[in-house]
């Protein structure tokens, strides 16, 4: 068989024919053959596999001796034996060197086809001395590479014991050797996964046997501080800071500066090349080793190595901000080695001709990250001029290129100062782990970036603030589960009861993500939170129905991907809810329903529809200023999303620049982006506004070619976008309805009411329009008023039976191109029964700082507003009978009741929060109103006001609230298990921090001498065993690395 094998694959016969021949040969390894057979067959699949002539022969002999090994396994145990292995790994096989990576993967693909035979283990004895000498022999990251793949596969193949510790050190130095000479973008990618494989594998060595962690790093300083100037350890040795444990990192940047067997000569040298680290793209935590080093130098008075240092690398890492994937750990270095080389304006001075063109190139280049870093760019700049002032015509370009961004106040400039200086490093070695500080004064969490998901934190820390729904998120008893309900719970609860200063949510990074969001990517926060509402809200239904089938489970003890949602979603909306008690979370907490009403003009016959909503999408007015709108780079024509769950927006003129929403308010349909969302609209009629129809007399037709009044320099106010979005509009032109009545285009009135009210009402104000005439996008910078108390008309009905209701949203395709300028003002005529003003106050607002909805930066308001009941318990009162008004007159700006505007200021004076990631301030609600005036690209982007309920006709039930500690419910067992878990752990860092500063204040020196000292003869106090003999951490503190 071997021989009909051999002649096969070296014949000219078609590719297919040796195919199909091929498959007869593999299947025959059934048949009973000979050890000599074997032996030949193994013999030809392994010269065909190792000296292949082309990827058909090699795939022949992998198939083959698969085939034969798996059916002939005492022949292949007898073939591939300890000898023949031992002679592939020192002499090669035939031409084909030993150090080929061919011959590493035949020898892992044949450790899997022996796996389970004896032999294996002689093998594993024999491979644990040989990876040991391969390493020592310096092999190249691609060879290397394979290495790690194979004992990774097989750990046992890892030398066990000294010998363990041995490998790991010459793994290092083998790292230490690396270089890439291409500059190909391809070979960089490859060489860089190769170097990852390595530094997972030294990873879980370290895991698997903590005791060769210590000497891994002895020997990566060992080659960082060599003076050896004919090698030059490679870049690559930056991937393994990630895997060191950040908990070692205050001992054992003690040991390394206090250790007197370290000459200067060496610290200066590895600080240096630890620097040089901040360019490996994939390298996590860098920026903090090399601060705690530049801060525990500091503390023992090593000012020597931080001046030369500082001068010798300052410009590299200055030029280190132009990547965006290192920028963020450079601009931390950056700010450190400034603000700490207070002594002398030559370290700043350096960089000061480069600062004008890098604010230039931030602005430029449209990345997501810009702006962030510019502020912080910029606060640095402007307190190292505050501290070297006296240089005008230096100064003098940067001030004019950073006047647009905030200047800190003096205060702050000053605290930062003396925060940052090398003289206060000398007790505050801990300070260099901000992950380690304590909450803010506020008692709040922030949300660490997790890279530009700051569109997620803001509407997060939104959520969280609104008190009422948070409450019946951590209420819900979801253990055992995996829901996104049951990860939401989760977060929440961090937020509430962690100690630490910020909390990454990771978890629900990933589950909530939407699946066409690009990672590390901007993007936009309302379309997030709809996505992420109509997401938990199918969720919930599809879990009901399947509780309904298995009473057994309970709510949310599923998880449910993003596709299930999808098959199910559109035959549950076809069975729309009977009672509040049917409803899910979602809809009882930001619900509500529209009633859309449609009258030809010509018949005067009228069409109806009733739809949910969870928030409401109000574009601005035409008359505002196109002056303030701001330009974006030309686009292709936008594309927008037609969610699952409920949404009502305002339709984009044809021929005027249109109100765009990139999270489809504006219902500009891209078919590629619609087909990606869970549900898609049908194409039959849906309104999404009503209300009563006017008379005609009453009617004030404007025209689309006819100016509007720009009504003076009068600052809009979310109660003017609301009554706009409330007016009523006429359906002409293009725009026509077809009327079935008379079976043709007609002009027609359309209206809108809103009959049910949700508990929160969230607003999204369309600030992104596209520019249909100069094919741009624009961001509406307009200031729009924040009113803490709005009121919101509402009509209830006492039967929705004829008609349509649906959670899903239905596109009116006519009115896409609709014409904003026909909307109508107050018609002026009173109706026989008008709407409710039901009041809302303000709960949080989520700003968005930019120019592009792809761009930018967002961050929240928020503070603790609360109905006066529960919304699960809370019944609904029918209206009957109102006060005739007109319907400009029920919206009409600053008219709150009675009993609110009693309560206005005391709700003016309650305390406001600024979540902004990682950090949360306390602010009052004159900043929220202040922002876009004092910060003119910040703007109000999405707001959420909480019903106010009134004690008339309320359930006599108690509040559950009312029973909770504090507010907020008790958690669940395993919520509370996991946060006390990670609170313990975080007294533990806490502990090893004052610890490790204890041992610290025994060994600082007194004195500053800004021109160093001979580092062979320390102060006594700096020595290893100071203040008594060292303690605990004798044994690490005399380590030499």
């Amino acid at each position: 068989m071997d021989k009909i094998l051999e002649g096969l694959v070296s014949s000219s016969h078609p590719l297919p024919l040796k195919r199909v021949i091929v498959r007869k040969v593999v299947e025959s390894a059934e048949n009973w053959l000979d050890e000599a057979q074997c032996e030949a067959m193994f013999d030809l699949t392994t010269r065909l596999i190792l000296e292949g002539q082309d990827p058909f022969q090699r795939q022949v002999g992998h198939q083959v001796l698969e085939a034969y090994a798996r059916y002939h396994r005492p022949e292949f145990e007898s073939f591939f034996n300890k000898t023949f292995v031992l002679g592939l790994l020192q002499q090669g096989y035939h031409s084909l060197d030993r150090k080929d990576v061919a011959i590493l993967d035949y020898i892992h693909n044949g450790l899997k086809l022996i796996m389970s035979c004896p032999s294996v283990l002689d093998l594993f004895s024999l491979l644990q001395v040989e990876v040991l000498r391969m390493v020592c022999e310096r092999p190249e990251p691609q060879l290397c590479a394979r290495l790690s793949d194979l004992l990774t596969d097989f750990v046992q193949c890892i030398p066990k014991g000294k010998l363990s510790i041995t490998f790991c050190q010459q793994l290092v130095r083998t790292i230490g050797h690396f270089q890439c000479v291409s500059t190909q973008e391809k070979e960089l990618r490859e060489y860089v996964s190769q170097v990852t494989k390595v530094s997972n594998l030294l990873q879980n060595i370290w895991k698997a046997e903590p005791s060769t962690l210590l000497p891994s790093l002895q020997e990566v300083f060992a080659s960082i501080s060599s003076t050896d100037a004919s090698f030059e350890p490679s870049v690559a040795l930056a991937s393994l800071v990630q895997h060191i444990p950040l908990q070692m990192i205050t001992v054992l940047i003690r040991s390394l500066t206090t250790d007197p067997n370290v000459k200067d000569a060496s610290m200066t040298q590895a600080l240096c090349r630890m620097i040089d680290w901040l360019s490996w793209p994939l390298a996590q935590h860098v920026d903090t080793w090399v601060i705690a080093l530049l801060k525990g130098l500091a503390a023992v008075q090593k000012f020597t190595i931080l001046i030369d240092v500082t001068l010798l690398k300052i410009e590299l890492v200055f030029d280190r901000l132009q990547f965006p994937l290192v920028s963020p750990g450079a601009l931390a270095v950056l700010s450190h080695m400034l603000l700490s080389f207070q002594h002398s304006p030559e370290a700043f001075h350096l960089v000061v001709p480069h600062v004008v063109n890098l604010v230039h190139s931030f602005r430029s280049n449209g990345l997501p990250s810009s702006t962030a870093s510019l502020v912080q760019l910029t606060e640095l700049i402007h307190c190292m001029m505050y501290h070297y002032s006296g240089f005008p015509d230096l100064y003098e370009p940067i001030l004019e290129a950073i006047k647009d961004f905030p200047k800190p106040s003096e205060e702050k400039i000053k605290l930062i100062l003396n925060q940052s200086a090398w003289t206060s490093q000398s007790n505050s070695l801990a300070s260099c782990l901000s992950r380690l500080s304590g909450k803010s004064e506020t008692g709040k969490t922030g949300l660490i970036n997790l890279g530009n998901t700051c569109y997620m934190n803001s509407v997060i820390q939104a959520l969280f603030m609104a008190t009422d729904f948070r409450r019946q998120v951590l209420s819900l008893n979801l253990n055992g589960c995996n829901s996104l309900m049951k990860k939401l719970q989760h977060l929440f609860a961090f937020l509430a009861h962690t100690q630490r200063e910020a909390y990454a949510p990771r978890i629900f990074f990933e589950a909530s993500r939407p699946p066409w969001f690009t990672p590390r990517s901007q993007q936009d926060c309302s379309e997030y939170l709809r996505f992420l509402l109509d997401r938990l809200h199918e969720e919930e239904k599809i879990l009901k129905v399947q509780s309904s089938h298995t009473p057994s489970e309970s709510l949310g003890c599923m998880e449910t991907s993003l596709q299930e949602v999808a098959s199910k979603a559109a035959m549950l909306r076809e069975t729309p809810y009977t009672s509040d008690g049917e409803k899910t979370l979602i809809e009882n907490m930001f619900g509500g329903k529209l009633r859309t009403h449609i009258c030809c003009l010509n018949c005067r016959s009228t069409s109806q529809k009733v739809e949910a909503f969870t928030d409401l999408s109000l574009a601005f007015c035409p008359s505002s200023s196109v002056e303030n709108l701001s330009f974006q780079d030309p686009a292709a024509s936008p594309g927008t999303q037609a969610g699952g769950l409920m949404q009502a927006g305002v339709p984009g003129p044809s021929e005027e620049p249109g109100v765009y929403n990139p999270a489809a308010a504006a219902f500009i349909c891209d078919s590629a982006v619609s087909e990606r969302m869970v549900g898609c609209p049908p194409d039959d009629f849906c309104c999404t506004e009503s209300t009563s129809v006017p008379s005609e007399s009453s009617k004030i037709i404007i025209d689309k070619d006819v100016p509007q009044n720009p009504g003076g320099d009068t600052t809009p106010s979310v109660t003017d976008l609301l009554n706009y979005f409330l007016a009523p509009e006429i359906l002409t032109g293009d725009n026509q309805y077809y009327c079935e009545n008379c079976a043709s285009l007609q002009n027609a009135e359309k209206t809108m009411q809103i009959t049910e009210e949700p508990e929160y009402l969230i607003l999204t104000l369309l600030r992104f329009s596209y520019d249909q005439k100069y094919h741009v996008r624009r961001k509406i910078l307009d200031n729009v008023s924040l009113p803490l108390v709005l009121e919101l008309p509402v009509k209830r009905t006492t039967s929705f039976s004829s008609l349509s209701e649906s959670w899903s949203i239905d596109v009116d395709l006519t009115d896409i191109s609709e014409n904003l300028a026909k909307k109508l003002k107050s018609s002026g005529t009173e109706e026989a029964c008008c709407p409710k003003l039901v009041p809302y106050l303000l709960s949080s607002v989520v700003v968005h700082s930019g120019v592009s909805s792809e761009s930018g930066h967002y961050y929240s308001y928020a503070r603790n507003v609360t109905g006066m009941v529960s919304s699960h318990q809370m019944c609904h009162q029918s209206e009957t009978g109102a006060l005739a008004s007109t319907q400009s007159q029920l919206l009409a700006r600053d008219s709150p009741s009675a009993v609110i505007e009693q309560d206005l200021e005391k709700e003016m004076s309650k305390e406001w929060f600024l979540f902004n990631d990682s950090r949360v301030t306390f602010t009052s609600f004159q900043s929220v109103q202040k922002i876009t005036s004092r910060f003119p690209k910040d703007t109000a982007y999405v707001l959420l006001y909480r019903k106010q309920n009134s004690t008339n006709g309320l359930s006599d039930k108690k509040s559950t609230s009312e029973l909770w500690v504090n507010g907020d419910p008790p958690l669940q067992k395993e919520l509370m298990d996991a946060i006390t878990k990670d609170n313990k752990l975080y007294l533990q860092e806490q502990e090893l921090n004052a610890r490790a500063r204890a041992l610290q204040a025994a060994s600082a020196s007194c004195s500053f001498r800004p021109n160093g000292f001979d580092d062979n003869d320390p102060p006594g106090s700096c020595g290893p065993t100071g203040g008594g003999g060292g303690g605990g951490f004798n044994t690490v503190s005399r380590l030499v690395f």
